[in-house]
């Protein structure tokens, strides 16, 4: 998934910035009018492609397996097909240098000097890995160990876990999510139940890296997390794919992982301390680290490393009266490939709706304009690489865009689409942030349905998906959810399939393609996207963030320079 979700409680949007990038808010009536609907997304496509990819034929689509070269041949097959050009100077694929880690012969990891020793084992227990790529063998040994609280350091918001604290060579055991997330509101130090970017775990391990600790460790807490255990299980063991670069990472804390709550409560324990506690007080301005009194912390493991060149895949519908100016349309091809196995022994995680969904979607999408014919402007559809393993393709490309970033409109963003059937709204993920939610509305109004914030601001989904790459580099990117409010059973029935999905198939071998499935929600969400992108290539508008978000000063300056 993975970006302020703070500005969800925020006014809607309802503006059209002029070509410059400003100007007064207009309402979704005042938008230059898209040209009439000509043709719908193929549901049959995307049948057929969620079937395939979601096939154990390829072996869950993990990065640098069979699996991804069968994905790419067959999303380039279809794109040329459809008479799509090569996006990247006559090439399908943009390269993504990445190092493929496997982790094996994982010690327990264990805290000594305390009360009693304390023993956490890898899989059930904890989970450990490195992001550096040229050490195959990782031994932390007697490392001493601090509890930071939430392991965040925001001096805009005169917040610093680590003041006053030198943690270089030791442990650091973080809390994972804000230290608001339980507001009932959108109120408080990090924007209350809203999730920021302090919360993601990604934030945690680079700020750890940047204070210098050895080993970070984050305690899983299912309801701060937004998932359980057996997620972090299935997600962390295994092949992981870690972006490539100089210096190898070495800049980054040798071991990182998460520990099941139980076993950091016996660690609190046995140093004489009371992890409630110590939650509690790490909630409260002003908390200050705890050092672990004489407990320190060991861990080993060996890591097969391999490096290899993963692509995600750029095609191009070129535009008729301004082809130097770009819409995106954006889904991870990726999956976990090999996993946790089942209890019946299976152990490839297909990733059908996370994100063979998507990714289908995005051919069905290039398909419908190319049955549309070209807009005005250029319209771009990335399938992108490693989504799973931390945005790393997505991220890639917003380091090095194949076509200006400057010069792109704007987009949307595909994961994990919805079988849960129709809904009479859409679940937008950063709902008020941008322009792009006066194009919605209007797409909205023709189904005759509406759009909603997050019911789970604090789970953090702004930061959890590709979008949030495009946003940090200026481009105002559209992603929503499908909605919790269907139309057969309402709100409850929404939320029960939505929990259902997360506790037995999310980033687990079961999430397989299910021929029983309704797919007419889905295929009303796909026809969104298709009448949010057609409308923003089609016109001389160029959106933006709204006034005061994070990321406007970006888009204005990037804008500044065309």
């Amino acid at each position: 998934m993975h970006s302020s979700i703070a500005v969800l409680a925020a006014a809607l949007a309802l503006s059209a910035c002029a070509s410059d990038g400003a100007g007064p808010p207009a309402s979704a009536s005042a938008l230059t009018p898209p040209p009439a609907r000509k043709v719908e997304p193929s549901v049959d496509t995307m049948k057929r492609l969620v079937k395939l990819l979601s096939s154990d034929a390829f072996e869950g689509r993990a990065p640098g397996t069979v699996g991804e070269e069968k994905t790419l041949a067959l999303l380039s097959g279809e794109f040329a097909q459809l008479g799509l050009k090569p996006g990247n100077n006559g090439s399908w694929f943009q390269d993504v240098p990445l190092v493929e880690i496997t982790t094996k012969n994982v010690s327990p990891l264990t805290f000594s000097g305390g009360k009693a020793k304390v023993q956490a084992a890898y899989g059930p227990e904890m989970v450990a890995a490195t992001y550096r790529t040229t050490q195959p063998h990782v031994a932390v040994k007697d490392s001493p160990v601090v509890f930071v609280g939430y392991g965040i350091n925001a001096p805009e918001k005169g917040w610093n876990d680590y003041a006053r604290l030198d943690v270089k060579g030791k442990t650091v055991i973080i809390l994972v999510n804000d230290p608001d997330y339980e507001a009932a509101g959108l109120e408080g130090p990090f924007n209350g139940r809203a999730m920021t970017y302090y919360g993601r775990w990604t934030y945690k391990f680079e700020e750890a890296a940047r204070q210098g600790a050895e080993a970070a460790i984050i305690v899983h807490d299912t309801v701060p997390a937004a998932y359980g255990w057996n997620v972090v299980q299935s997600s962390w063991t295994g092949a992981q794919q870690v972006a490539d670069n100089a210096n190898g990472n070495a800049d980054q804390s040798a071991a990182i992982g998460w520990i099941q709550k139980d076993k950091a409560a016996a660690l609190m324990a046995s140093a004489g301390l009371n992890l409630d506690t110590l939650m509690a007080q790490a909630k409260k301005p002003g908390f200050k680290a705890v050092p672990l009194k004489g407990v320190k912390a060991s861990l080993s493991f060996d890591n097969d490393l391999r490096k290899h060149m993963s692509k995600n895949v750029v095609a191009l519908l070129p535009g008729t009266a301004r082809p130097d100016e770009y819409v995106l349309y954006s889904a991870h091809w990726d999956h976990l490939g090999r996993c946790q196995a089942a209890p019946d022994g299976d152990d490839i995680c297909n990733g059908a709706v996370d994100n063979a969904t998507g990714t289908a979607a995005l051919v069905a999408l290039a398909e419908a304009n190319v049955k549309a014919g070209p807009t005005e402007r250029s319209q771009v559809f990335l399938a992108v690489t490693a989504e799973e393993s931390g945005l790393l393709g997505s991220a890639y490309y917003g380091d090095h865009p194949v076509f200006p970033l400057g010069r792109t409109v704007g987009g949307v963003n595909m994961d994990a689409l919805s079988m849960a059937g129709p809904a009479k709204n859409v679940v937008v993920i950063g709902k008020g942030k941008s322009d792009l939610d006066a194009y919605l509305n209007r797409a909205l109004a023709a189904q005759g349905r509406t759009a909603t914030v997050e019911p789970t601001p604090e789970k953090g989904f702004y930061y959890r998906s590709d979008h949030f790459s495009f946003a940090k580099h200026g481009v105002p990117m559209l992603y929503f959810e499908g909605g919790e409010d269907l139309v057969k059973g309402g709100t409850p029935a929404g939320m029960a399939a939505a929990e259902d999905y997360t506790e037995h198939r999310y980033h687990g071998p079961k999430d397989e393609y299910d021929p029983n499935w309704d797919w007419t929600g889905l295929e009303a969400d796909v026809q969104l996207y298709f009448d949010v992108g057609r409308a923003l290539a089609s016109t001389a508008d160029w959106p933006n963030w709204v006034a005061g978000d994070e990321f406007r000063a970006i888009r204005d300056k990037s804008r500044a320079g065309q």
